[in-house]
C-alpha cells in the first residue's frame, strides 16, 4: 500500500491530507447524525405541548435546554418568546409574530450547527480531482522528459512516470468520489431536519395562539 501511495509521486501528499480530513469529518458528523436520529421528536415535541396546556412552561424550556438537537434549540427560543410576550400582555396576532419571529431568527443557527463542516467534503470533493490532475500532467512530463532525453530508452523511468499519473488521477477520483456521496446524504438529512424545525415552529405557534383564544372564551 506504501509503495502505492509513493508511486503516486509528490502530489499524494495533498491527497493524503484530503483523505484524512474527510475521514475526520465523515466521522465527526456520522456520530453527530447518528445520535440525532436516535431522538424521538415527535414525543418531545407532544411532552411540551402537553406541559404548556398545564401552564408548566419552565419545565417545557428545561426539557428543550437538555435535549442536544436542533428542533429543540429552535423550541427554546420559541418558548422564551412566549414568556416575554406574556410579561407584556401582548395581543394574540403580535404573540404570533413574536413568537414566530424569534424562531425564524434562530432558525438558520440552527441548521448551520448542523451543516458544521459539511462544507470542507464539499471542497475535498472539488480540489481531489484538481490534485490528481496535476499528479497526471507531472507524471507524463516526467515520462517524456525521459523520452526526449537522448541516449537509450529506460522503460523503467517512463513506466514509472506513467505509473505516477495514472496513481494520481485515481486516488483523487476515489477521494472526490467518498466525499461527495457523503456529503450529498448529509445534506439531505439537514434538509429533513429544516422540515421539522418548520413543522414543531408552526405547531407551537397555533397550539399557543389557540389556547389563549380558548382560554379567553372561558
Amino acid at each position: 500500500m506504501l509503495e502505492k501511495l509513493i508511486t503516486g509521486g509528490y502530489m499524494m501528499i495533498p491527497l493524503m491530507a484530503c483523505s484524512v480530513c474527510m475521514l475526520a469529518v465523515l466521522i465527526e458528523r456520522g456520530i453527530a447524525f447518528y445520535k440525532y436520529g436516535k431522538l424521538d421528536i415527535k414525543t418531545l415535541r407532544a411532552k411540551i405541548l402537553a406541559l404548556l396546556g398545564e401552564g408548566r412552561v419552565e419545565e417545557a424550556m428545561t426539557i428543550c435546554a437538555s435535549t442536544p438537537s436542533p428542533v429543540s434549540a429552535v423550541l427554546l427560543v420559541g418558548l422564551q418568546a412566549f414568556q416575554r410576550t406574556q410579561l407584556v400582555n401582548a395581543s394574540t396576532e403580535s404573540q404570533r409574530t413574536l413568537i414566530q419571529k424569534a424562531m425564524d431568527d434562530f432558525t438558520p443557527h440552527a441548521i448551520h450547527a448542523c451543516e458544521l463542516r459539511l462544507n470542507w467534503l464539499a471542497t475535498i470533493s472539488n480540489v481531489a480531482p484538481l490534485f490528481g490532475m496535476t499528479g497526471t500532467v507531472t507524471g507524463m512530463i516526467r515520462s517524456f522528459g525521459s523520452l526526449s532525453g537522448g541516449g537509450t530508452l529506460d522503460a523503467g523511468v517512463v513506466g514509472a512516470g506513467i505509473a505516477e499519473a495514472l496513481v494520481a488521477t485515481a486516488s483523487g477520483l476515489v477521494i472526490a468520489l467518498f466525499s461527495l456521496i457523503p456529503y450529498n446524504g448529509f445534506m439531505n438529512r439537514v434538509e429533513k431536519i429544516n422540515l421539522e424545525i418548520g413543522e414543531a415552529s408552526s405547531e407551537l405557534v397555533e397550539y399557543i395562539c389557540l389556547k389563549r383564544e380558548l382560554d379567553q372564551k372561558h
